[in-house]
């Protein structure tokens, strides 16, 4: 799958502090699944690091950069979790802006 010069990809680190990890995902899991509905969003991957406790990961790819910042990063379904962040995280998250080039996924068939 070749992707447009349009779209834009991050990668979050997120370090939640011990023993904050459950509000962590408490307020972050609704606002990917309200990500989902938008007309805007590719897709999102959210990891955890089995090495490091409270160390997260977040892929998330969207069709514009500008409509991101302008739109989405405005809607109210994201308030709680901006707001708590900060107390949540042992330090401030982490994030790199890329540009996808190709994106490979395995497809399997129904029986």
């Amino acid at each position: 799958m070749q992707h447009g010069d349009g779209e834009v990809s991050f990668l979050v680190t997120l370090e939640v502090k011990p023993g904050r990890e459950e509000e962590f995902l408490g307020l972050l899991l609704p606002v990917l699944d309200a990500m989902r509905q938008e007309a805007s969003f590719i897709n999102a991957v959210l990891h955890r690091d089995p090495a490091v406790e409270g160390c997260f990961l977040l892929y998330e790819t969207w069709r514009d950069l500008e409509e991101l910042v302008e739109v989405q990063l405005e809607r109210p379904y994201r308030r709680a979790y901006h707001q708590r962040l900060p107390a949540l995280l042992r330090k401030p998250r982490e994030i790199r802006t890329l540009r996808p080039l190709r994106g490979d996924f395995a497809f399997f068939a129904t029986a």
